[in-house]
């Protein structure tokens, strides 16, 4: 089976409902005050991690404040959560948090070899359709971006409540060498919660958590081959 390469666009819709006064306020005046790669962090960080899609926010708020000596960068295109996180942050955000609110695989393809030591995707839009599988996150060509972008020993982590997304990131890992993979059925306690993971509890679709760990060494990284 060969999939296309996934488009610089992994994302649907970045608007919601209409904006609020202050929210507005917030867009205008403090997220250009916490836009990444503009505005670097207030001191240097002991590491640097990135958050690909934050939805509301709460993940990567929680994690900056239990991190102060790890830089964060949550990327978000969707206006409403954008603003939900700066609802949180305001008027005081902590130091150590950034926003990019672009595609987060451009901002992944701009980062030299090893810069992170996290990368988090919390329940991703699982992209349900065949068609559209080439906008999953979790995607072939990524697992290698993902890889080179990460040092050695650094954690990647994934949750999903789709089982279709499930299946296709347990498939996924199974064709790839860069990593480590350990998967749970529980969040492991020191996750921090979101919505959305509350969300699909309360539906009654259980969560998987997978844990991949950067393989310290890599003679090429390949991108493995995706699953039918």
């Amino acid at each position: 089976m060969t999939l296309k390469p996934p488009p610089d666009r992994l994302y649907g819709r970045s608007k919601g409902k209409q904006l609020r006064p202050r929210q507005k306020q917030l867009l205008t005046e403090l997220l250009p005050q916490l836009t990444w790669p503009e505005n670097p962090f207030g001191s240097t960080p002991r590491e640097t991690w990135l958050e690909v899609g934050f939805g509301g926010g709460e993940h990567a708020y929680a994690l900056a404040l239990a991190n102060p000596d790890a830089g964060l960068v949550a990327s978000e295109v969707f206006e409403n959560g954008i603003c939900s996180l700066l609802s949180h942050l305001a008027p005081a955000p902590p130091p150590n948090l950034r926003l990019y609110t672009d595609d987060a695989r451009i901002l992944l393809r701009a980062m030299p070899d090893a810069t992170l030591s996290k990368l988090f995707l919390m329940f991703p839009d699982p992209w349900p359709k065949a068609r559209h599988a080439k906008r999953r996150f979790v995607h072939p060509e990524l697992i290698a971006e993902a890889a080179r972008v990460l040092r050695p020993g650094g954690e990647w982590r994934i949750a999903s409540d789709d089982p279709t997304y499930q299946s296709w990131t347990t498939e996924t890992l199974k064709n790839q060498s860069a990593f480590t993979v350990t998967c749970f059925d529980t969040r492991p306690p020191d996750w921090p919660p979101t919505r959305y993971e509350a969300k699909a509890l309360a539906a009654g679709r259980p969560p998987l958590y997978w844990s991949l760990t950067r393989n310290a060494f890599l003679s090429a990284i390949v991108s493995p081959t995706p699953p039918e």
